[in-house]
């Protein structure tokens, strides 16, 4: 929540804002196009790894893991480079041909 905090971004944007990242950095990172599988996971695991530790301190402070909220956070994460490598992938948007 500090980042929250700091930004001035809601939690739904940072989460927008992290797996564009994620997913650019894992293209120019590991020198893989952006239409490949390996963006795309590595936004998934990063988002999903947040959401573990969510469900951690949801437990342990709410006694209960809101898991209707991770998976809407996961899907805010993951959406953006999915559709990315999608139009990478399948159309000539993103300068490749079909």
């Amino acid at each position: 929540m500090a980042v929250v905090g700091a930004s001035g971004l809601s939690k739904d944007a940072l989460h927008i804002y992290v797996g564009l990242a994620v997913a650019l950095a894992a293209c120019a990172v590991l020198r893989r196009p952006l239409g490949s599988w390996t963006p795309l996971l590595a936004a998934l695991a990063v988002a999903m790894t947040g959401e573990l530790l969510d469900m951690r301190d949801d437990i342990a402070s709410l006694g209960y893991w809101r898991w209707g909220a991770s998976l809407h956070d996961i899907a805010n994460t993951v959406f953006w480079p999915a559709v990315l490598a999608a139009l990478a992938r399948w159309s000539s948007v993103l300068g490749r041909r079909p």
